[in-house]
């Protein structure tokens, strides 16, 4: 079996995974806050762990992986937004998550096998805090419920950070009914004009972290194998969710991942910058989804990620030529894959090698293996894309001439005219006109196309 090596953030370092049960290989993924379009930031953890999803189900069978990813529809922003537009907040969040799912599934994301929303698990927050109290780690204030952050002396484990630094580094609310600075809220009161539920404090609603303790425990058990997001979430979010599931008596996580954050043309992400834009504003303007997945894929998870227009580009152009050549394989999806594939993915989600492979592949002619590493990927779905397909031919007959082409270049870059021009003349004979760019050849079909012929030429050159 294929060894997976993942680098644990708690652990900083990287290690052999080694599955709590082999038969139900389990993951919790932080979703996103639903009250607006998901950022270009926001799918990078999606297409992140959409890898691992894969690279999981490839190697343990697909009915033994069980992946979670949440949606917080509780929050404070969707209050706001509410307020903003008068709009009901259940039509709010069930638009935004319905937007969430349409977009991921243009960038290659399969969906998790659960997508729980918060406010159908209050039963289960309100029985974890109850249990938090009743241990000595959860106190009541004045509606409010705390969790004593010095009750747990290994807070800061995965951040790397002592609790003095993170209050000099840290937005700290100091507030009355707060014992200490650190201490964060597990349940808070809700006015007439807010969501909120009974509870043994007065009606209120959760605060932001208690709800993934909660769901993980409810849909994976109280240890499972990985938790991921970005590293913004590392603290407070993560911190403050293995504080409370431990001191509640749970193992929680084995092996915690975090992605780094996403730039734009080097500079962080900001409205007031101008260069900030949502996944569908860039579909919308036309960027495939595999570009943008692929330009996501292009760097290391744990590096930042800069989207260019350079790398957009030159994403596209490599997709148009791969989409081409697997036009001229019939191989299966299921099966081997290429074991440079597999062991650049198993690699602690080693993309960019990955990616190097699969330009090896199209250069060595292996458009079977090219196709089955490209579906283990997510760039490819059994279909070719539209976009990437040239009008008045067939993904086979496509795939042929872009292979052809490919010959040819291959053989001016030996200055091996003769055969470059061979094959140049024997496409044009078989009706194929090509023109030469700065980039890659465009071709065209000509009203003397023959497919014959163009068989013909593929097996005598």
């Amino acid at each position: 079996m294929t060894t997976i090596k993942l680098h644990n953030t708690m652990t900083r370092r990287k290690e052999a995974f080694v599955p709590i049960d082999p038969q139900d290989v389990r993951m919790y993924v932080c979703g996103p806050t639903v009250y607006d379009r998901a950022h270009l930031g926001n799918a990078r953890p999606v297409i992140v762990f959409d890898v691992l999803y894969r690279l999981l189900r490839h190697v343990y069978g697909a009915n033994h992986v069980n992946y979670v990813r949440n949606f917080t529809d509780v929050d404070d922003k969707i209050n706001a937004k509410s307020a903003q537009t008068g709009r009901e907040i259940g039509d709010i969040t069930d638009e935004t998550v319905s937007w969430f799912l349409e977009d991921m599934a243009q960038v290659g994301a399969l969906e998790p096998n659960a997508m729980p929303r918060a406010t159908q698990y209050i039963v289960q927050m309100v029985a974890m805090i109850e249990d938090l109290i009743a241990r000595g780690h959860a106190y009541a204030a004045q509606g409010h419920v705390l969790f004593s952050v010095d009750s747990y002396a290994q807070y800061g484990a995965l951040s790397g950070r002592s609790v003095d630094d993170m209050i000099a580094g840290a937005r700290v609310e100091v507030a009355p009914y707060k014992r200490d600075p650190m201490d964060f809220v597990l349940w808070k009161p809700s006015d007439e004009a807010t969501p909120g539920w009974e509870s043994p404090w007065g009606r209120g609603r959760p605060g932001w972290h208690i709800e993934c303790s909660a769901m993980a425990a409810e849909l994976l058990g109280t240890q499972f194998d990985i938790h991921g997001g970005g590293n913004d979430l590392q603290f407070p979010h993560h911190e403050n969710e293995i504080a409370q599931s431990r001191c509640a008596g749970h193992g929680f996580a084995n092996v915690w991942l975090h992605n780094e954050m996403l730039q734009v043309e080097g500079k962080k992400m900001s409205k007031s910058l101008g260069n900030f834009f949502t996944v569908r504003d860039l579909l919308d303007q036309g960027v495939p989804g595999e570009v943008i997945r692929f330009v996501m894929l292009s760097t290391h998870y744990r590096k930042p990620m800069d989207w260019t227009e350079k790398k957009r580009v030159e994403a596209e152009q490599t997709l148009k030529k791969w989409f081409r050549q697997i036009g001229l394989s019939t191989a299966t999806l299921d099966g081997s894959v290429h074991r440079g594939t597999i062991e650049a993915i198993a690699d602690d989600l080693n993309t960019p090698e990955v990616i190097s492979n699969l330009h090896a592949l199209s250069n060595a002619g292996d458009f079977s293996q090219l196709r089955k590493s490209l579906y283990l990927l997510g760039l490819f779905d059994g279909q070719i894309p539209k976009w990437a397909r040239v009008e008045g031919f067939s993904d086979a007959e496509t795939g042929l001439i872009r292979d052809l082409l490919n010959r040819r270049e291959i053989a001016r870059g030996d200055r091996d005219f003769a055969k470059a021009d061979l094959l140049r003349d024997g496409l044009l004979d078989a009706g194929v006109g090509i023109k030469d760019t700065a980039t890659e050849p465009e071709f065209e079909r000509l009203s003397n196309f023959d497919i014959n012929k163009l068989d013909g030429l593929w097996g005598s050159s």
